[in-house]
Order: C-alpha cells, then sequence, then structure tokens
C-alpha cells in the first residue's frame, strides 16, 4: 500500500485498537458505540494514512499483520498519552476515559468484581478494559504498554518508571488431604506423599521449587499442573499434597472440608502483591484504586482465611 498524505486521527486509532482486541468489526463497533460501516470505513482511512495493511480482515477471527502488530504498540502509546494530557489539563483523575486493568486470578471471583464496581462509580466515563492471568505475564503486558495498571505478585526486579503500591503479603503454606498428615509433624509424611506441583512455566512454580531445592527437599512429583481447582481437587481426593497459598485455598470452597492447611515445615515463604503502574501517567488514580483495594483484600481474603486458620494471623496481612 503506497503512502498518503491522510492524517492520523486519535479516532481512528480508538477504532483500530478496539477491532484488534475484539478480533471483529461488528464487535468493536458495538463496544464503541458506532456502525460497522464507520468502523471499516476509519480502518481504512488509517491504512492509507500510514501506508500499511494493519489487519486480515477477510480472516475469521480478524487477525493482525506484521505491521498491525508493530502499530498496536504505538497505537496503545498514543491513546494512553491522549488520556495523560486530559488527565492534565482537567487536574482531575475522574476525567480518565479508558483504563487497562491487569488483575491476577486470584482476585477475579470476588475483589476484582467488587473493586469495578466500586471504581465505575467514579469513574463514569471511563472504558475499563479487564484482563486476567499470571504475574509474570501481566508484568510483560505493562512493560509492553499493553496495560495501563497491573495488581500481581512482585517479580525479583522492577522495571525502571514505574509506581508500586503494596497490597498485601501472604505466605506459602502445604495443602494436604484432611486427615494424611500429621499437623505437629509433618515432613515424614510429606516425604512419603507424592508432591502435586503448581506448574514451574509460572513464576510462582519457579520460586516454589527454587525453595524447595534450598531446604534440600528434592521433588518426587507426579503431576504439575497449572491450575489451582485442579490441584486442591487432587490434593482433597488424596493424590498428594502441594504448596500454595491462602489464596489459592479460598477458591477451591467446595473441597475445604477435605483438606489441611498447615505452615511449611522449614523455612518460610512468602510474596507480596502490589499494584504497580506507569510512574505518573495516571495521575492519582492508582492511589485511588489501592486505597480501595486493601479493605476488600481485608474483608474478602484476610478475615475468612484468618477465620479459618488462625495461625495465618501476623502472616496474611494487607499492607
Amino acid at each position: 500500500m503506497a503512502p498518503s498524505s491522510g492524517r492520523i486521527t486519535l479516532w481512528g486509532v480508538e477504532v483500530f485498537v478496539a477491532t484488534a482486541q475484539e478480533a471483529s468489526i461488528s464487535a468493536a463497533a458495538r463496544r464503541l458505540g458506532s456502525s460497522a460501516a464507520t468502523v471499516s470505513q476509519q480502518l481504512t482511512n488509517l491504512e492509507t494514512s500510514i501506508g500499511a495493511v494493519l489487519l486480515n480482515r477477510n480472516e475469521r477471527p480478524i487477525t493482525l499483520t506484521s505491521a498491525g502488530e508493530k502499530f498496536l504498540r504505538r497505537a496503545n502509546a498514543i491513546l494512553n498519552e491522549a488520556d495523560q494530557a486530559r488527565l492534565e489539563l482537567s487536574g482531575d483523575s475522574s476525567g480518565l476515559t479508558r483504563l487497562r486493568l491487569g488483575m491476577i486470578e486470584d482476585f477475579e471471583t470476588d475483589v476484582t468484581p467488587r473493586l469495578l464496581g466500586e471504581i465505575g462509580d467514579v469513574l463514569k466515563s471511563c472504558q475499563f478494559l479487564l484482563g486476567t492471568g499470571p504475574s509474570h505475564q501481566l508484568h510483560d503486558l505493562l512493560d509492553a504498554r499493553a496495560l495501563d495498571m497491573i495488581v500481581a505478585a512482585d517479580l525479583p526486579t522492577m522495571t525502571e518508571g514505574l509506581e508500586r503500591h503494596a497490597l498485601m503479603q501472604e505466605p506459602f503454606v502445604i495443602a494436604a488431604p484432611k486427615g494424611a498428615v500429621d499437623l505437629a509433624a509433618p515432613l515424614p509424611d510429606l516425604r512419603r506423599l507424592p508432591m502435586i506441583q503448581y506448574t514451574t512455566r509460572h513464576f510462582m512454580g519457579q520460586v516454589i521449587a527454587a525453595h524447595l531445592a534450598r531446604e534440600n527437599f528434592p521433588l518426587a512429583h507426579r503431576f504439575e499442573l497449572d491450575s489451582y481447582h485442579a490441584i486442591l481437587a487432587m490434593v482433597a481426593g488424596g493424590a498428594g499434597w502441594s504448596i500454595l497459598t491462602p489464596m489459592a485455598w479460598l477458591r477451591a470452597e467446595r473441597v475445604h472440608d477435605q483438606l489441611d492447611l498447615i505452615p511449611l515445615p522449614f523455612a518460610p515463604l512468602s510474596r507480596q502483591i502490589a499494584l504497580t503502574a506507569r510512574r505518573g501517567a495516571l495521575s492519582d488514580t492508582p492511589t485511588q484504586v489501592a486505597d480501595r483495594l486493601r479493605p476488600l483484600i481485608d474483608d474478602l481474603i484476610v478475615g475468612p482465611a484468618v477465620t479459618a486458620y488462625p495461625w495465618l494471623k501476623g502472616q496474611l496481612t494487607t499492607l
């Protein structure tokens, strides 16, 4: 496609991003409150202005071309800068019109819906685009500017130019079949039973495996899974034991009465959950969201877990 003298418009960029995310012109039109014909024309105008085909519009679902993949990163940055300019001119974070939020899967059942309801009441003109996933994936998306703000476990290194708001700390614990492990002296039983390991493809699984290696506790596992529900269902069924967090236990309510939760019988291990965003890019919105998250975490996570297992008090805390 030959370059054109046409101009790139913010509306055209927003239409492109919506179509890329929805993989459908009709879905993008619904999201933007526009018509499919208008979306299609805006995409044509944008491609003409750039001089490159950005989308394979004949495919179902629609996919990005190599040029489209490159431009999508720039497009997100363009829309972020436009939002930041509006915020700076208004001096009021309630003027934010678009927020791409990434949340760890641990929060998706209870915390995330409550949070979206509360901040939606404050940011009334804002469109929320939510993504969930493991922490390392969310950090990668934040670094790539595909997300504006994430709530995730801390990683060992933090990219410069970010602001961090600590939310909670939680210990790693043993989940074992009910009555299968001597709670006062669990190590002999744990060495006898197979371990059901959280996948080392994810950062959390790597942390657990490294800690066990430091403690000279060899891994004798038959199963390596990436699903809390599947792991705890297998533990409840007597297939073995696992190391997870209290939040994982909370998400498996239907098997609670078939599980014992106990402290690690060697050196403790914990992780911190924090809200991270690009420094200054969203005015005071990250602080506002963190302030709303802490009482939700207290109410929906810390309180129920400590009530069920009082020994968690002081280890599972908001920060």
